[in-house]
This record gives C-alpha cells, sequence and structure tokens, in this order.
C-alpha cells in the first residue's frame, strides 16, 4: 500500500466499548493513541465509545489523525475525535475495513468478544499468510494467557502475534515514520 505525502500509515486500533474516562483501560487506549501518533501513525478504529473514543482522543491529542470505522447496525454517530468517518453495512464489513486500513499493523487492547474476534482474524490471516505481514501488537498482559493457549495448540502461531506491557515500547514494532517517508 502506498501512501501520498500528506498521508500518514494507518494502524488500526482494536479493543473494547467499555471503559469510560478514569478507568485504567481508558488510560491505556488514550496512552496507545497518543504514542501511535507521535510515531508518526495514524490510527483506525471502531469510531465509537471506550478505547475506541480514549486511541482516538490520544492520537489527536498528539496532533495524529484518525478514522472510525462504524456500522449501520447501531445508530450511534462516531466520537467527536474521529476525523474521518466510513459506514458500513454490518459486522463483518466493519471487520474486513479495519483490517485493510491497517496497512501499517494492528494494536489490540483489552476487549471482550469483539476484540477477540478481530485478534483472532488477523492473527489467523497473517499466519495462513492471507495478509502481508505487519505487526499486531496486544498492549498489556490480558490477552497473554489466550497467546499462550494458542501456542499450545499450534507451536509457532505465537511469531505473529506480540505483547508488549505498555504503550511506550509500540516503538519496537511501529518504528518512527519520518515525515517524507509517509
Amino acid at each position: 500500500m502506498s501512501c501520498g505525502p500528506a498521508e500518514a500509515v494507518t494502524v488500526s486500533v482494536f479493543g473494547s466499548n467499555s471503559p469510560t474516562e478514569g478507568d485504567e483501560e481508558y488510560d491505556l487506549a488514550r496512552r496507545t493513541g497518543r504514542r501511535l501518533a507521535e510515531l508518526g501513525y495514524a490510527i483506525a478504529n471502531g469510531g465509537y465509545g471506550g478505547t475506541m473514543v480514549a486511541s482516538a482522543r490520544g492520537a489527536k491529542e498528539a496532533g495524529g489523525s484518525t478514522i472510525g470505522v462504524v456500522c449501520s447496525v447501531w445508530s450511534s454517530r462516531a466520537n467527536s475525535y474521529i476525523d474521518r468517518t466510513v459506514r458500513t453495512s454490518d459486522l463483518l464489513e466493519r471487520l474486513q475495513r479495519l483490517i485493510e486500513l491497517g496497512g501499517g499493523g494492528y494494536v489490540v487492547l483489552p476487549g471482550a468478544t469483539g476484540t477477540l474476534v478481530e485478534l483472532a482474524t488477523v492473527w489467523e490471516m497473517s499466519a495462513k499468510r492471507l495478509l502481508t505481514r505487519r505487526p499486531i501488537v496486544c498492549v498489556g498482559g490480558f490477552w497473554r494467557p489466550v497467546i499462550e493457549l494458542m501456542t499450545g495448540a499450534r507451536p509457532g502461531c505465537e511469531d505473529f502475534v506480540a505483547v508488549v506491557e505498555a504503550p511506550e515500547e509500540l516503538v519496537e514494532y511501529f518504528p518512527k515514520v519520518e515525515a517524507g517517508l509517509r
């Protein structure tokens, strides 16, 4: 995927709709969005509340750009930190768009079954070589038991996903994008 000079490489961020400002998961998402923007990445996410609003807020606070992929299944509007809204007709189309937009990779925050589907889909597509290899990074230890369980069932699959404890460590997988190289 090539990007024009004014277009940043995008990282799709997956996470929960549940956390609210003041929650530890909300803060983690906000710091994650901020860190990705500081590294020169735009972020795409589901566009609604929880970690989606938090990561978009963090990105905007650092001068980054945001894309919200919303779904006609819900009548809610994208959160106020979203620069560009992509509307989809169903959940599968929404997931497909988020995967396509993640040309720079994927960051997975704590979540529930929806986030599990997102993680499992990009992980499996990467393992089956249906996606160009790009980083899949879980922030915090929340998904570590799932990764360990899957590694026990299918040794080698851990090569496609990483875990970092804090957003500051994302630079290990998402190197700074220089302005001229976007």
